[in-house]
């Protein structure tokens, strides 16, 4: 027997009850093609509430951070994440279970990009976090890629690694100081994920050979290739408050509505 407000699916293992508030949720996006994207602060403290909403399998990683800080980060990411998923989806955190898809490079289930297993509802969604600040996005589909990265000098090494051609002469063409620093991180945002939202990370086509435009203030179109594979993407940068850059990736092909950018305390 089906509970009420559930819609069974049938696996080879089990009946899944997946609630009418998520397939609604996920049909909605669809429809109107949004991708919503979730940013908050990180503390060099983890949470104990942050903590409490992380499952067994989490736990067990955050306990493996030699770092107070980088435990922290992990922690508050995973559990501002489930809690975001749940808000969209009209469900409780404690019914959202993250896990990982199979690596679309090499099929590996271990570092594939991030998945809701639970409900299973077509969900992407993807995480990044760095100095300060983590970000969730996700859309209806398959693909979606956001990265996030605190702003700090232009390491010139660096950029003769990741930028093309162009890309350098762009960047490094700007005043040296914020105007550079913010050109470079935007470039490196957007490569970042695109490589992402394709995931294969930097498994996939080499940063310095991906172009995305970093003069064009976007939204852009991004070309990446793997395998002469050929997949397109609409990159556009996103207005996270503070000394930070952030970007999204998404399949150009489909349908493009509204991107929602969500303060910590937002829902949707």
């Amino acid at each position: 027997m089906t509970p009420r407000g559930s819609t069974t699916i049938d696996t080879t293992i089990s009946e899944v009850y997946v609630p009418d508030t998520a397939l609604a949720a996920v049909a909605r996006l669809r429809t109107l093609g949004e991708a919503h994207v979730w940013w908050w602060p990180l503390g060099g403290r983890t949470d104990p509430a942050d903590y409490a909403a992380l499952d067994s399998v989490e736990r067990g990683r955050a306990q493996r951070f030699h770092a107070e800080a980088d435990a922290a980060a992990f922690t508050a990411t995973r559990a501002g994440a489930r809690r975001a998923i749940a808000g969209l989806l009209g469900i409780t955190p404690g019914e959202v279970g993250l896990g990982r898809r199979i690596c679309p490079g090499c099929g590996d289930p271990e570092h594939g990009p991030p998945s809701v297993v639970r409900p299973p509802v077509p969900l992407a969604v993807s995480l990044s976090r760095t100095a300060g600040i983590g970000a969730l996005a996700v859309r209806a589909g398959a693909w979606v890629g956001v990265d996030v990265e605190a702003l700090r000098p232009v390491d010139d090494n660096l950029a003769d690694v990741v930028l093309t051609p162009s890309e350098r002469a762009y960047v490094m063409g700007r005043p040296r100081g914020p105007e550079r620093d913010a050109a470079f991180h935007r470039t490196w945002t957007r490569k970042e994920a695109v490589v992402k939202a394709v995931g294969l990370g930097l498994l996939g086509m080499e940063l310095h050979a991906l172009d995305v435009s970093p003069a064009d203030p976007g939204p852009v179109e991004v070309v990446h290739t793997y395998r002469a594979e050929t997949t397109h993407w609409e990159v556009r940068d996103l207005a996270v408050p503070g000394p930070w850059s952030a970007s999204l990736a998404r399949p150009l092909g489909s349908t493009r509505g509204e991107v929602h950018l969500h303060a910590p305390a937002d829902t949707p």
